[in-house]
């Protein structure tokens, strides 16, 4: 069978989908990976995908440049003639829905969060769900990162006959993420978030909790590791950051292939979103047997139980976040630790990626 994976960049299948793609082409399928090029690209042709790219500006909200797109995937799947389509994100889940039905390929799509698009009720939130509820009349199926963006979709209109499920965010790979030992570190406590350095994220949030509990003396660390991504429209600036690191409030430690050194020296990982499907950071930091601080939201609440591996704050709220640090910080490290072997069983049991690959398998084997 021949399966098109089709994402907003190379780096994201590399990155989030290879455990997939591994399976699949174990299992003798021909898998075509469909993304904009990027440095990730070679990767995936070296590890036995065929390349097709796609030009696709994976931050763009212009509904009218964005119609193109279904012609020009219209036209890559005309060409290859998948048997089944895998699309993730809202491009590739609109526009190359429309492409594959007017084909008739059958789609299975995956909604990995709600996104920037959904925070605010405005004009383009509003395009958005039209869009959603034009093109998923037609998918056989479509997965969910978490129950409360099912429920939206299904309370919202945008899904009635589609076939959905909910699957553990991207699943995560228990043998690679694993536990650097004991938790017991030399000081001072060290709080790490990992994220692109967009506001949506609660980069803001969480630097203003940074100062608060600066002014109150605690001696800590606090680390940022992800891209700066300036050109999205809520992304922060480069000279915010440097602002930031000459004022002696973070450590910014650029981007990286690889996040598990980070994690395993950090002592907390901290992620206070406004919205996420299943945050891939939160599922890192628990299969590393890390506690975490995470807002009370769709998608962070599904990896974090409050007092359980961590505490949940209250979504922009700067000062409840630094209540939550500080008290996290102030845990006996016994605790801690036990919080952090509280997350490594929340993702054995709930996030292993195999989970993931099997409902994939399933449903290609269906369609």
């Amino acid at each position: 069978m021949k399966v098109a994976i089709v994402l907003n960049t190379s780096w994201n299948i590399y990155n989030f989908r290879m455990g997939l793609v591994k399976a699949l082409l174990e299992e003798g399928h021909e898998v075509l990976a469909v993304a904009p090029r990027d440095e990730y690209t070679p990767k995936l042709v070296e590890a036995g995908c065929r390349y097709v790219e796609v030009k696709m500006d994976s931050r763009g909200a212009n509904p009218l440049k964005d119609l193109g797109l279904i012609f020009e995937l219209y036209r890559i799947y005309r060409k290859h003639r998948p048997d089944v389509v895998l699309q993730y994100t809202i491009k590739p889940n609109i526009y190359g829905t429309l492409a594959a039905t007017m084909l008739r390929i059958p789609a299975i799509n995956n909604v990995c969060g709600l996104g920037t698009a959904f925070l605010n009720r405005n004009m383009v939130s509003r395009l958005a769900i039209a869009m959603y509820k034009l093109a998923f009349r037609f998918p056989k199926l479509v997965f969910f990162q978490n129950t409360d963006d099912r429920e939206f979709f299904l309370n919202s209109g945008i899904i009635k006959n589609t076939a959905t499920d909910v699957l553990p965010g991207s699943g995560i790979d228990v043998n690679k993420f694993i536990p650097a030992g004991s938790t017991y570190k030399k000081s001072p406590f060290t709080f790490l978030l990992i994220s692109r350095l967009i506001h949506d994220k609660g980069i803001l949030e969480y630097v203003e909790a940074i100062k608060k509990l600066k002014e109150k003396g605690v001696d800590a660390r606090f680390q940022l590791l992800g891209q700066l991504d300036t050109d999205h429209s809520r992304g922060i600036a480069k000279e915010l950051v440097d602002d930031w690191i000459e004022q002696g409030l973070v450590e910014y430690l650029g981007s990286t292939d690889d996040v598990r050194p980070y994690i395993n020296n950090s002592d907390c990982v901290v992620l206070p979103s406004y919205r996420e499907g299943t945050p891939r950071s939160l599922l890192e930091a628990a299969s590393s047997g890390k506690p975490i601080v995470a807002t009370n939201v769709a998608g962070c609440n599904n990896v974090v139980k409050h007092n359980e591996n961590g505490y949940l704050c209250e979504v922009k709220n700067a000062h409840d976040l630094a209540e939550k640090m500080e008290a996290m910080l102030k845990l006996p490290p016994q605790q801690r630790e036990k919080m952090g072997k509280a997350s490594r069983q929340i993702v054995e049991s709930r996030f292993d990626e195999s989970l993931v690959i099997d409902k994939y398998l399933s449903s290609i084997a269906k369609v």
